[in-house]
């Protein structure tokens, strides 16, 4: 007998996207921060300084922003679970009945989808709720603690390269020289998010971009426009 496995993209979907925000967020902002300062025309120890706090700071609020969101979906889910498993003691037949219908909603003839569900809530009452009527799988289920430790890992991660390159470029050609070094990264980010959610890679590599370049071109403006008239 032949396995048949396939791959799915499915249960990267969480810690992906969490990754991917952080580390977008980190290369863009602190290049921003970096470039901004630069063009204000302040000394190199201090668009260091602002580069590196930025990086602290920034980890920090992705992950508590990220805990808070995630948490609150997990408290949902905990009550949403807490609640099936009252409804499941005091009135089992009800919610026979519930998940028949859904089965029926599905496709299932009325008589097939009452086998079904009298079979799963034989044998787990209360996981077949959460899956089929919640909607609750353990791929999707919330991860508050993983969701906040991946995306202060990854907005360092990302941080980490414009302030790379505003340390170790020429003080004259600092904010060119971060602004080439994240464009890089965010082309080189987007086309890996792309190739690992299996969307196009080259319009995900441009859009994550163009979006760098923007935000990089404002602040880039707004501290010019600052450092002259200071």
């Amino acid at each position: 007998m032949t396995v048949h496995r396939e791959s799915h993209r499915a249960a990267r979907i969480g810690w992906l996207r969490a990754a991917v925000l952080g580390a977008n967020d980190g290369t863009i902002s602190i290049a921003s921060l970096v470039i901004g300062v630069a063009a204000a025309g302040v000394p190199q120890s201090s668009i260091l300084l602002t580069g590196v706090a930025g990086l602290v700071a920034g980890a920090m609020s992705m992950a508590a922003g990220e805990y808070v969101s995630v948490q609150s979906q997990a408290d949902t889910e905990t009550a949403d679970i807490a609640r099936e498993k009252r409804e499941l003691e005091t009135d089992p037949e009800h919610e026979l009945e519930e998940l028949t219908l859904i089965y029926v909603s599905r496709g299932l003839d009325p008589s097939l989808a009452r086998q079904v569900a009298e079979s799963l809530m034989s044998s787990d009452a209360l996981g077949a709720h959460i899956r089929d009527e919640l909607g609750i799988t353990e791929t999707l289920r919330a991860r508050p603690i993983q969701a906040a430790f991946s995306s202060a890992i990854s907005f360092v991660a990302g941080a980490v390269i414009p302030v790379a390159a505003a340390l170790l470029a020429p003080s004259a050609r600092i904010a060119e020289a971060t602004s080439a070094t994240a464009l890089v990264t965010l082309v080189i980010l987007g086309g890996t998010a792309a190739y690992a959610g299996g969307a196009p890679l080259f319009k995900g590599a441009i859009r994550v971009a163009f979006w760098g370049a923007l935000a990089m071109g404002l602040t880039a403006g707004v501290g010019r426009l600052f450092g002259a008239v200071v």
